[in-house]
């Protein structure tokens, strides 16, 4: 898995990502290796994690640096280690797709989102992620999209045809601790959560003046998580904070602090103006809660009902929409159907099976198309599958020898748990 920083508890959507399939995969059978940013992988998460390995590799503390680096580096560990897939997570790590072609890997890509829509980057940036998604979708064996908003995206701009399979959810258990809200001075039911990177595109100046203009009594609003980089855009989500009461930022949390202020709050909301498939919202729905966010297609795929969304942007809409909103959750069966609901649909065991899929067509492209029609089949049980994962920020892309699944979601997943799948054979 190459593309992303680490985990388990680093902060990001990727990682996140990276951090369920991975340990579904192994669930599965496969042995799998993860290179990860040694300044941002905590040293205790150790080699070891679940059953997953962790290499460590140097990237350098910039942002328009660290995923470049770390990917150049990463793609040439893995020519030395050969693997029998290298995944890419994200379209800026993506940019090194052909040279893992060249040194012979089997690639696949995942397409995140269009990072160079993204507010915080410049001209030159952008076109470097513009080219990165060019390479990734041209040069990968496959592509996998995790929202049909990016697939079709894919299919207009590169004229190829890519994989889709979205994010996927865990449903947790419902804390009845609520140690972290005394922490911060949050009453159970009346606050507004909004979990995110203090990034630009989140949009939490919005958020914030519309909580200001809402006046909800006796309601505070938690603005949880930091920037990985600090910058003048989260300075200034610090100092308008500061001017609102009743504006709590509680920066970076994980385990069961996150855990708690996700169970108890009594609004989610997400402004935001760019998403790949938002794993926060999801999150939010794992724990029932109402959701409001903006009408970007990213969200909307999500399938909330009409009166959830705003306008991207309007302010004075999403004031009225949290008013709205925001009350008090008391029918539990609502709640227990919406956590049903969101479990079904993004359910990261199928999105596993899905993914191993998609590697067999690369390695043995026959048995994939014949398998589509014999559910009996005994898959790869007597052949290794190996794949390098490394931790940057791109997207996966996988090579089918020929064959491109249109969307991996929609076929028959009838995959056979395999003797000995690899993320790259740890011998």
């Amino acid at each position: 898995m190459l593309g992303l920083r680490g985990f388990p508890d680093v902060q990001g959507g990727v990682e996140k990502h990276t951090e369920q399939l991975c340990t579904r995969l192994v669930n599965l059978g496969c042995q799998v290796e993860v290179v990860v940013r040694s300044p941002s992988q905590p040293v205790e998460n150790g080699r070891f994690w679940r059953g997953i390995r962790f290499t460590r590799i140097w990237a350098p503390k910039s942002s328009g640096l660290e995923a470049v680096v770390h990917t150049f580096l990463g793609v040439l560990y893995a020519a030395v280690k050969r693997p029998d897939i290298l995944h890419i997570q994200a379209i800026g790590p993506a940019l090194f797709a052909p040279l893992a072609r060249l040194l012979g890997l089997n690639v696949v890509v995942t397409h995140h989102g269009p990072d160079y829509d993204r507010e915080k980057w410049g001209r030159f940036a952008r076109s470097v992620l513009q080219l990165g998604e060019y390479c990734g979708m041209r040069f990968s064996h496959r592509s996998i999209a995790i929202s049909n908003v990016i697939r079709e995206l894919v299919r207009e701009k590169h004229h190829v045809k890519c994989d889709l399979i979205h994010n996927g959810v865990v449903i947790p258990e419902i804390p009845r601790t609520a140690r972290t809200l005394a922490e911060f001075g949050l009453e159970p039911g009346r606050y507004i959560l909004m979990v995110s990177r203090l990034v630009e595109e989140k949009r939490h100046l919005d958020l914030i003046e519309a909580f200001s203009r809402a006046q909800l009594h006796g309601w505070k609003l938690a603005i949880v998580g930091g920037s990985d980089h600090p910058d003048d855009y989260e300075q200034k989500v610090i100092s308008t904070a500061a001017k609102v009461p009743r504006v709590v930022l509680t920066g970076f949390q994980k385990g069961q602090k996150l855990q708690e202020l996700f169970a108890h709050a009594g609004l989610f909301v997400l402004p935001s103006t760019h998403e790949g498939l938002p794993i926060a919202m999801l999150e939010a729905l794992s724990y029932g809660l109402p959701v409001v966010a903006s009408n970007i297609p990213a969200n909307v795929e999500v399938g909330l009902d009409a009166e959830s969304y705003f306008p991207v942007g309007d302010v004075g809409a999403l004031a009225i929409a949290i008013q709205q909103h925001a009350r008090p959750i008391e029918d539990v069966t609502d709640r227990a159907f919406v956590r049903h609901w969101v479990g079904e649909k993004y359910d990261w065991h199928r999105i596993a099976e899905q993914t191993i899929r998609v590697y067999r067509s690369i390695i043995s492209p026959q048995h994939v198309v014949s398998s589509l029609n014999d559910v009996g089949s005994p898959g790869l049980s007597d052949q290794a599958i190996t794949m390098q994962a490394f931790s940057y920020g791109f997207s996966d892309g996988v090579i089918a020898g020929g064959y491109r699944a249109e969307d991996a979601s929609s076929m028959d997943v009838a995959v056979r748990k395999p003797s000995a799948v690899a993320v790259e054979r740890v011998a």
